[in-house]
């Protein structure tokens, strides 16, 4: 056992390096290293019940990662493109897809309808990665494209719901429908209601504590709370872990919460992706290795048709269509928690072997992607295709506000620098894990949020970035959480200015080694203002004030290295 686990490992390791170089995420990886340690080729490992329990647990994680994307603060903000672009570009793929499923297969109507709606979704967490690794995000072509994953992944409420309706039931069509869309509204309105009137003062309470781990335990009960009770009342469980995301969503700790969890999510939604791996039956699949390679180009040829034509309607440039229509043409994780829901839960709405004909079509084209898209980039660099368009660089197109200053901590100091950014209209966040000092900040319409300034994950989504960000202020009363905040600020933006606050002249030395601009002594400078004001009425020239001043300032404070005690 121990053996092959090392050697599972190794498998893991020299997969994730080499499709790292090849700019292809981490998902591919998994799923390869599942595939050669599974039972068709090494046999290193069974896919036995504790495998499959690890999968079950990245479904949700993956649900809950998907639902604590979709905040109803943005719904509203990019409404237009979510509900024009995304919901067009799913009916457009399900209507090209549905006439051509029916007339090759001996499914129902209403299978044909559900196969359809799945290959419609996309990769939400390969696509995401692909425009992160090449700096797209916040491109207008980026965000139109996580616009229609946002699409999609709301989409997936009321087609979880209408699982059952899928696997054959007889059933009325208006009242299902009605039904649905009840219980689609009741979830969405019940999250934020929930979200604002309950987990906001739980997770309130759980912040003061300051407990790293009661506060990650506080999320995976969340987690499985409502995936316990979608299971009570007959809905996938899946479903319940997207609501936690989306509850989460609607709290001021969600950056937060998104810290602490991506590395565990990360971790049970890799087993995911290596049980479905080794769960890819490949004899089978080699012995019908045309109709999974037939079905895999007929899926990304007619996606990317489907979605170039919606783009282009809503008047998308022919590069940003044509980049969209590729980086969506895969299948997605949605239509495989699909099948993988509907073989766990005994849900016969497609034969067993058509089903894992589906699963390695979507697998394959979530494979095939990053490979599509190297060979796009160098046919266009060297002018095969779109050589009519300017190739131009990657820039940030976003226009919302951005913060040009990040203050880490929001005690006195930090709301004193607050006031002064405000009062001269320069945009800043301020970041601290006080959540009574974020609730009265926010309350007197400061932009202070929660969260840990030392997580490099946190100081990111709160909007640090090199080239944008042009001062870090450090007002944290604890040197050595300071000092981390330091290295994380350096790890994400090197050449940034940072000015730190010093309780004494220690931290200010130490401060300072660490290659901050300022580390200004408070109990020094308090001292000096007190100082000026006592010689001011004795009487002193101010010119002399300041020469003395400046000379007891010189070299690191110098002058008075020696002449007061280290102490606050």
């Amino acid at each position: 056992m121990t053996t092959a686990i090392l050697i599972f490992f190794a498998i893991l390791f020299v997969s994730m390096c080499i499709l790292r170089v090849a700019r292809i995420g981490a998902l591919v990886a998994f799923l390869l290293a599942g595939i050669i340690s599974g039972p068709y080729v090494l046999n290193l490992f069974q896919l036995t019940e504790t495998w499959t329990f690890l999968g079950d647990l990245g479904i949700l994680f993956l649900w809950f990662s998907l639902g604590l994307e979709i905040n109803m603060r943005r719904l509203w903000d990019m409404r237009r493109t979510i509900f024009g672009f995304g919901a067009a570009q799913v009916l457009m793929v399900a209507v090209m897809l549905f006439p051509i499923l029916a007339g090759i297969t001996p499914w129902s109507m209403l299978g044909c309808i559900m196969v359809a709606l799945l290959f419609a979704m996309s990769s939400t967490s390969e696509d995401m990665q692909l425009l992160t690794d090449r700096n797209q995000l916040n491109t207008n072509m980026g965000r139109q494209t996580f616009s229609i994953l946002l699409f999609q992944d709301l989409l997936s409420i009321p087609l979880l719901a209408m699982l059952p309706v899928f696997a054959g039931k007889s059933f009325n069509l208006g009242a299902t429908a009605i039904d649905v869309v009840v219980l689609s509204v009741a979830l969405i309105v019940g999250v934020v209601v929930v979200g604002r009137f309950i987990l906001n003062p739980l997770m309130r309470l759980v912040a003061k504590l300051k407990s790293k781990e009661v506060f990650l335990l506080t999320i995976m009960l969340n987690i499985i709370i409502w995936a316990v009770v979608m299971d009570l009342i007959g809905l996938p469980v899946g479903l319940g872990a997207f609501l936690a995301g989306m509850l989460l969503s609607e709290t001021i700790y969600r950056h937060q919460v998104n810290a602490e969890i991506s590395p565990y999510a990360m971790l049970f939604m890799a087993f995911f992706f290596i049980s479905l791996g080794m769960g890819l039956n490949l004899p089978f699949l080699g012995e019908y290795w045309y109709i999974v390679l037939a079905g895999v180009a007929g899926l990304v040829i007619i996606k990317f048709i489907a979605i170039f034509i919606v783009a282009r309607v809503r008047h998308v440039s022919v590069p940003d269509a044509s980049m969209i229509a590729l980086i969506l043409a895969q299948g997605g994780e949605f239509g495989l928690l699909m099948l993988q829901t509907m073989k766990t839960s005994g849900i016969d709405a497609l034969p067993q072997t058509h089903q894992e004909v589906l699963t390695a079509i979507i697998i394959v084209s979530i494979m095939l992607t990053p490979i599509l898209m190297a060979i796009f980039d160098w046919l266009r660099r060297n002018g095969k295709i779109l050589s009519k368009y300017p190739l131009n660089t990657v820039e940030d197109k976003d226009n919302s506000v951005k913060p040009v200053v990040v203050i880490c901590g929001f005690g006195r100091v930090g709301q004193i620098i607050a006031q002064m950014l405000t009062a001269e209209k320069i945009p800043y966040v301020a970041i601290d894990l006080d959540v009574n000092a974020v609730m009265m900040g926010r309350a007197h319409g400061y932009n202070v949020v929660y969260g840990n300034t030392t997580s490099d994950a946190v100081l990111r989504d709160f909007g640090l970035a090199p080239r944008r960000t042009r001062a870090v202020v450090i007002a944290l009363d604890n040197v050595a959480t300071a000092r981390n905040t330091i290295h994380t600020v350096r790890n994400i933006a090197p050449r940034v200015k940072i000015f730190a606050r010093a309780r004494n002249l220690a931290d200010s030395k130490e401060l300072l080694k660490e290659g901050v601009i300022e580390a200004l002594p408070e109990t020094i400078e308090s001292s000096f203002f007190l100082g000026y004001g006592v010689l001011s009425h004795l009487g002193v020239p101010e010119r002399q004030i300041d020469n003395l001043l400046d000379s007891m300032r010189a070299n690191n404070y110098s002058g008075v290295e020696n002449t007061i005690a280290d102490k606050n």
